[in-house]
């Protein structure tokens, strides 16, 4: 019984916690506190509950687990459908495991209007694990839109200087989006009369449709990405968020067009995504080539980082789109481990940040005389950032590579341009930071990593090095359902001609 529901259980646990801090009365500092702690282990709660979802994961099952359905609306045929494969297991997993990272690097960053936070990040939570475990087509646009409002509030409310726009324009740029993606969702009820995932996967839309419908959900997916040339909200959000903030919206809202991809463009519309590949690859070349490019140029250290994430989904994109199981595979390991390592890049941003309160690059220079621990745990990202063999970054961009040139030579030789110019701009970095003579006096009374960072880190550096060395401990969840989807495409496509 609570196999059965616990998708439903680990998505609405999080607004218990939610409750017990809204209800919290008392003096300021003590309710802050209380908030802090409540979050924190609801959080973890949630965590430890995910984690039951892989051991009790049937490897050799591809379709959907734990699958569970209640009624929505009545007189309707939209239910609260949940269930997961071996694709959103592992998102799942990895928004269980950077929540309660996100709420203990805000700990003490975060002063005012502590409660307000703690409640953001935990309805954050119940809308990320709900729209990867949706198997009704409303219920995953209600949830994917609804990571709107929490970001909009984290990034409006305790962001830098400019966060209004940036709150704005993020929230703008992905609403606009979205209401191409809603409109498809009528016209595909008003075709198959049904909004359930799984009976969507296997209708059949006439190729002309197909292309129409890909372009609506194309839209929002290519936004949230986000994909080159609607890229610029980004940076922008990235720069104004609080180190929280980045950490989430790196880790996972990133994933959430690469999600939408796998799921429903590849799957419901195999005729048109076969159509538009070349267009995918176009654009991912030049997010990766142009992206890489701008990155070698900033003086932030966090805007550096954000033009980093557009190269890296560039490389997702086009992985997607081979649509082998290399580059398939590539792109879904390139997610998880984009996830972690940029996760681990902006908390060690915000390491420094909370000490000097600068992101300026010429700011810093032989960091790593004063600041050791922490000269070794950015070492170690970005390593994993720039894909050397034994990090998680390696596994992926491998796969890419190897994927895409089964597919076309000339987007695999361009893949390369962007991995070398990648490596450049993130070893230029990290030189300017932490090697060479300390010119700044300020820097001499910076304290290395104290005990709560170090407890933040570890984890990170365990799930680098994990996925880098053993990356079949995650590939193996991954290759039953990816498997299916492929032969199920390959199958429809063969159908249309």
């Amino acid at each position: 019984m609570v196999l059965t529901n616990i998708l439903i259980l680990l998505a609405f646990l999080p607004l218990a916690g939610v409750a017990i801090i809204f209800l919290t009365q008392g003096p300021e500092d003590k309710k802050n506190n209380y908030a802090r702690w409540t979050a924190f282990w609801t959080s973890m709660v949630v965590f430890i509950l995910s984690t039951t979802l892989w051991v009790h994961f049937d490897l050799t099952n591809p379709d959907f687990q734990f699958v569970s359905k209640l009624s929505w609306i009545s007189d309707s045929t939209l239910s609260l459908h949940f269930g997961i494969d071996g694709i959103s297991i592992l998102f799942i997993l990895l928004t269980t495991f950077l929540i309660p990272i996100c709420i203990l690097a805000s700990w003490q960053s975060i002063q005012h209007h502590v409660k307000l936070y703690m409640i953001a990040f935990l309805i954050l939570e119940t809308m990320l694990i709900g729209m990867f475990c949706a198997l009704d087509l409303v219920l995953f646009y209600v949830f994917f839109e609804g990571v709107l409002i929490p970001m909009f509030l984290i990034v409006g409310i305790w962001g830098g200087s400019r966060r209004v726009y940036a709150s704005f324009k993020f929230f703008l740029y992905t609403l606009l989006g979205s209401i191409l993606m809603l409109l498809a969702i009528l016209f595909m009820y008003h075709e198959a009369h049904t909004t359930n995932i799984r009976e969507l996967l296997t209708y059949h839309f006439t190729p002309e449709v197909q292309l129409w419908l890909w372009l609506a959900f194309f839209a929002s997916f290519a936004v949230k990405i986000p994909m080159w040339p609607v890229h610029t909200w980004l940076p922008d959000a990235h720069v104004e968020a609080p180190t929280a903030g980045s950490v989430i919206l790196a880790g996972v809202l990133l994933k959430m067009g690469g999600y939408g991809f796998l799921r429903f463009s590849l799957p419901m519309m195999p005729y048109a995504s076969e159509f538009f590949a070349p267009l995918i690859f176009v654009l991912s070349i030049i997010a990766v080539i142009y992206t890489s490019l701008v990155a070698l140029v900033q003086q932030d250290i966090k805007k550096l980082i954000a033009y980093s994430s557009i190269a890296h989904m560039g490389y997702v994109t086009a992985g997607i789109f081979t649509l082998n199981q290399q580059g398939m595979l590539g792109a879904i390991t390139q997610m998880l481990s984009h996830g972690i390592v940029s996760a681990a890049l902006f908390l060690c941003v915000g390491v420094i940040y909370d000490r000097l309160h600068t992101r300026e690059i010429s700011a810093y220079g032989g960091l790593s005389k004063i600041m050791p621990k922490y000269a070794v745990v950015f070492m170690i990202m970005t390593m994993a950032s720039v894909g050397l063999p034994g990090t998680s970054g390696f596994v992926g961009e491998f796969l890419v590579m190897l994927g895409s040139f089964q597919r076309n030579t000339w987007v695999a030789a361009f893949i390369t341009v962007g991995i070398i110019l990648g490596a450049a701009y993130m070893l230029f970095l990290y030189a300017r930071i932490f090697f060479g003579d300390v010119h700044n006096k300020k820097l001499f009374d910076l304290s290395d990593l104290n005990w709560r960072e170090k407890i933040i880190f570890v984890p990170l550096i365990i799930i680098v090095m994990w996925m880098g060395i053993y990356p079949s401990s995650f590939t193996k969840l991954i290759n039953p359902a990816l498997n299916q989807l492929i032969e199920n495409y390959h199958h429809a496509l063969d159908q249309e001609n």
